[in-house]
């Protein structure tokens, strides 16, 4: 349901504080959509609109689904808060260089350069490529092929503290360390107060207990 969602729903609504241009953006197109498939329905039936256009919304939403997911949830990938974001280092370390079959680099518009759009929008998709291999800088950025995106999928939660994102089990065993490590410091705790305050076992009772 997730393409269906994005197109039918998220996408046609504008955020909260948008800029005049962004919602007349959003406007416009919703009512191009209305009229466009309007069009398609009187000319062709429902029936045959729904049976070509569900298929391309869905395989087309899923396909901009994954990409935007692969190519910002890598490992080490740039997370900073607000006070600490840097512009230059989210499009450069924050967004991944996709290097994908040059078919697949045709059908989607060169998008694997994701880094280089992030950076600088307004350069077209067909001068992508050019840009990312006339600037070395740009090619420091994480390359990931279409066998190391599919690990990505095992990604599901940020580490602040490591910058780095990690699966479920990574995070499962992070806590555990991190009890091990409450429970040895509270281990230390209590012996100190056991050396040093003799006279209140009582209190080192409640503590153990």
């Amino acid at each position: 349901m997730g393409p269906f969602f994005l197109f039918l729903g998220s996408n046609r609504f504008n955020r909260k504080g948008a800029p005049f241009k962004e919602r007349f953006n959003t406007y416009f197109i919703n009512v191009s959509i209305i009229v466009i498939y309007a069009l398609l329905i009187w000319f062709i039936g429902w029936q045959a609109f729904l049976i070509v256009q569900l298929p391309i919304m869905y395989l087309a939403g899923a396909a901009g689904i994954w990409l935007f997911y692969i190519q910002h949830t890598f490992e080490d990938s740039y997370f900073e808060n607000e006070e600490e974001w840097d512009y230059v280092k989210a499009a450069v370390e924050g967004s991944s260089y996709y290097k994908l079959p040059k078919i697949l680099e045709w059908i989607t518009g060169s998008i694997g350069y994701h880094h280089v759009h992030h950076l600088a929008p307004r350069i077209p998709n067909y001068h992508l490529e050019e840009a990312h291999v006339s600037t070395p800088p740009l090619q420091k950025a994480t390359t990931i092929t279409i066998a190391e995106s599919l690990k990505s999928i095992r990604f599901r939660l940020y580490n602040p503290e490591a910058k780095s994102f990690v699966s479920f089990k990574e995070y499962k065993a992070l806590e555990r360390q991190r009890k091990s490590e409450a429970k040895m410091g509270m281990g230390l705790f209590c012996t100190k107060l056991l050396f040093h305050t003799p006279g209140k076992y009582k209190f080192l009772k409640f503590i153990l207990s």
